[in-house]
This record gives C-alpha cells, sequence and structure tokens, in this order.
C-alpha cells in the first residue's frame, strides 16, 4: 500500500504569506484574526504564550504591545525564532511547570494557549487530551490572569466542547468560540475565547 500523503505537506497561501512576513508558521493568521474579532491586544499589555513554538504567536503578540508590553512564551520545543527583547522564552512542559516559573510577567492580560495534542490516530483519544490541555491552560489563565483580562484557548470539535466551555464560563463574563481564517479545511480545532475575566 502506499503511504498516506501529508495534506499538511504542500505549502499553501497562508504559510507562503507568513514567510513573507517574517513569520515561521500560518499559524499567526489565527490569532490575527481572533485578535481582529475580539480586540485582544493592545500596547503595553503582559501575554502569556502557552505551547509557544515555532513561535509565530509570541511574535505576533510582541509587536502588538510594543515594547512598553512583556510575553512569556512556553513550550517543550525549543525555539530557534529570535524574540524581542520584551519577550523571554522559557523551555519546559506549560502545564507542570510551578506557578512561580509562569508568573514572571504576572497578572497576565491576555493568556493564549495554541497547545495540542500529540495525535495519535484515534479520534476519542485526541479529542479527550486536547480538551485536557484547554482545560488545564484555563486553569493557568484562571490563577495568573488579570481581572477583565482575556483567554484564547485551542480545542478539538469533539462533545467535550459543551463542558470546556461552561467551564470558562465560571471565570470570564462573555464567551465566544472562533474559527479563524488561515484554518486548514480538514481541521477538528476551533479557539475558545473568554473575554472579561471575573475578579
Amino acid at each position: 500500500m502506499p503511504p498516506k500523503k501529508n495534506p499538511y505537506a504542500k505549502p499553501d497561501r497562508f504559510t507562503r504569506a507568513a514567510k513573507d512576513r517574517g513569520f515561521p508558521a500560518r499559524s499567526v493568521f489565527k490569532l490575527e484574526d481572533i485578535d481582529h474579532r475580539v480586540r485582544l491586544l493592545r500596547p503595553g499589555m503582559h501575554v502569556l504564550d502557552l505551547g509557544a513554538a515555532p513561535g509565530s504567536w509570541a511574535m505576533y503578540a510582541a509587536q502588538k504591545v510594543g515594547a512598553s508590553g512583556k510575553v512569556l512564551a512556553v513550550d517543550l520545543q525549543p525555539l530557534s525564532t529570535a524574540l524581542p527583547p520584551h519577550t523571554v522564552f522559557v523551555q519546559g512542559d506549560a502545564l507542570s511547570l510551578s506557578n512561580e516559573s509562569l508568573a514572571m510577567f504576572a497578572p497576565y492580560d491576555v493568556v493564549l494557549s495554541d497547545m495540542a495534542p500529540r495525535t495519535t490516530g484515534n479520534r476519542v483519544t485526541d479529542q479527550s487530551r486536547s480538551a485536557e490541555l484547554f482545560l488545564r491552560a484555563l486553569a493557568v489563565a484562571a490563577t495568573l490572569g488579570k481581572p477583565g483580562g482575556a483567554f484564547v484557548g485551542k480545542i478539538f470539535m469533539s462533545d467535550e466542547l459543551p463542558r470546556a466551555r461552561a467551564e470558562l464560563k465560571k471565570h470570564y463574563a462573555a464567551e465566544r468560540l472562533i474559527r479563524p481564517e488561515g484554518t486548514r479545511s480538514g481541521s477538528m480545532e476551533v479557539f475558545v475565547v473568554g473575554l472579561e475575566k471575573r475578579a
């Protein structure tokens, strides 16, 4: 049997456009679209980026918050992307690092999570792991987020989604479900956005 073709192997227009703008990955357009829709990022903000590699979200956030802002980017993988001086990268498991490690620039105006599980090919397992990552990132945001702040978390569409949205509503006054521009047509992912974090 011939090997399955990787649908992501061929660069598409978003991949090419990201490279043209100096970003390492097409995922920048997802955050840019979310930012435009909910007015997420502004100069001077403090941002925590969980699951930051290869660095597009951290780069975009750093540009938006400017030199008066701060970005802490965290990922298991090393980052080869050069980040500006007001951005710090920490290599490690975002969900096992102590809150002290993650609290470098806390409280955060915005907590971002583009984390996804290493997919197994088993849809139910992958959906369950995605929901677990979302809920753990939300717990970090609930602890380290600033009142009035925002959270953006990736999750795979599944029966777990209503529970994840309900959990988010305990901490944020407003909630949006967004499938941003730049999401591949075959992708299961959506982003749940919490706004106006409760005190």
